[in-house]
């Protein structure tokens, strides 16, 4: 501190106090000389947001505290709000609140016990996705055993996209490929996963799409636990196969998708099958198909059968009567015609232009007529006309 009056000491004595702006800023300039920015280990309490986005706290052990506050642009890079309780390590600057006089840890990053505020994030997103049926089974997307194209969303620079290609490349080489490159780790990834998610589904031709990245720890991975990322994938019209990580990691995409493969490799294969296997599967379809032709054909035959004998049994409903009917029309109708009457012995006479002759006016002597019989004509010629007396 400057001295006010020359040898002494400032604040010694009443005539040189100090103002309190002055023993605060002092203060503040000697911790940030003194202490390099530290870890310090306890148990956050009373977390308390603000409305300016900044977040006051308390570390705590069993007998001390330490208060301390976290800036708003620190706090957005956090993967979830430690709750009350909770074990962290918290790193920053020892300072001290001028204003105020409050000593103070500002606090830039917090990390929770092993995975505890990562942890803490997976789960509660988790229960919130649950909760909104989009971890249900019955909405999952059929992933197709054959497709024609397959996307794959991730790094052109990864080894996870190499070990895909050589998969598919192997198993199903006819199988066509479209890449999608993005980031798949660090900040602004999960945006980049999904803007790329997006532009295969508006390129459209897609059967399937990989999503998919190589091991890492859990920060590594983080961009695959995001919820925007997660609404995409649960929303896309495209069946949608996750591989992220390694067997034991298990991110919210995984949950999401419509099938989660251990591996990118493992992705690959669950989309693809060696040629001797789809050989197998149409041989098998082959089968199948003759058989159920075979049984309809059997089927319709038995069908048609049996349509005939229904038809023939209401033929004979219909017609045994309207044959006897016939029958007996038939037999008047023989008595009445000509030819029943010349098989009881009588004659038809017709003149040269084959009329009936019916009456004896119609007759001339001399004239020539033929007599129809039953079995024959006979040629006549009039002799003698005699009219039948009234």
């Amino acid at each position: 501190m400057p001295s006010t009056v020359a040898g002494t000491v400032p604040g010694s004595t009443p005539e040189t106090a100090v103002p309190v702006a002055e023993v605060n800023a002092a203060v503040a300039r000697l911790l940030e000389e003194s202490f390099a920015p530290l870890w310090v280990r306890g148990e956050i309490s009373n977390w308390k947001p603000h409305r300016s986005g900044h977040r006051w706290f308390s570390l705590r052990d069993e007998d001390h505290q330490l208060s301390c506050v976290m800036w708003k642009s620190d706090v957005a890079r956090l993967p979830a709000e430690p709750e009350d309780g909770m074990a962290v390590t918290a790193f920053g600057t020892l300072g001290l609140w001028e204003k105020r006089g409050d000593f103070r840890l500002v606090v830039r990053t917090i990390e929770g016990e092993g995975e505890g505020l990562w942890r803490l994030a997976f789960e509660r997103l988790q229960r919130k996705l649950a909760e909104e049926g989009l971890l249900e089974p019955s909405r999952k997307l059929r992933v197709p055993r054959v497709p024609r194209t397959v996307g794959i969303v991730t790094s052109r620079s990864g080894a996870a996209l190499r070990d895909v290609i050589s998969v598919i490349r192997r198993r199903a080489p006819w199988t066509r490929i479209l890449v999608s490159d993005c980031r798949v780790q660090g900040e602004g990834a999960a945006d980049d996963v999904r803007a790329a998610l997006a532009r295969l589904v508006q390129e459209g031709s897609a059967d399937v799409i990989l999503v998919t990245r190589g091991g890492g720890s859990i920060e590594d991975l983080w961009a695959f636990n995001d919820e925007k990322l997660a609404r995409a994938i649960a929303e896309c019209p495209v069946p949608i196969v996750s591989g992220v990580g390694h067997e034991i990691d298990i991110t919210i995409a995984d949950l999401v998708a419509d099938l989660r493969a251990p591996t990118p490799s493992a992705a690959a294969e669950a989309v693809t099958e060696e040629e001797s296997v789809l050989r197998s599967w149409m041989e098998g379809l082959k089968a199948g198909l003759v058989q159920g032709l075979r049984g309809r054909i059997r089927g319709d035959a038995e069908r048609t059968r049996q349509a005939r004998r229904t038809l023939e049994e209401a033929w004979r409903r219909v017609a045994e009567p309207r044959r006897s009917r016939l029958a007996v029309l038939a037999g008047r109708l023989q008595g009445l015609s000509p030819l029943g009457a010349m098989e009881r012995g009588f004659a038809v006479p017709l003149d040269a232009s084959g009329s009936v002759l019916r009456s004896a006016t119609d007759f001339r002597p001399g004239m020539p007529f033929e007599l129809r019989l039953v079995d024959g004509i006979v040629r006549a010629e009039a002799i003698e006309i005699n009219e039948a007396s009234q």
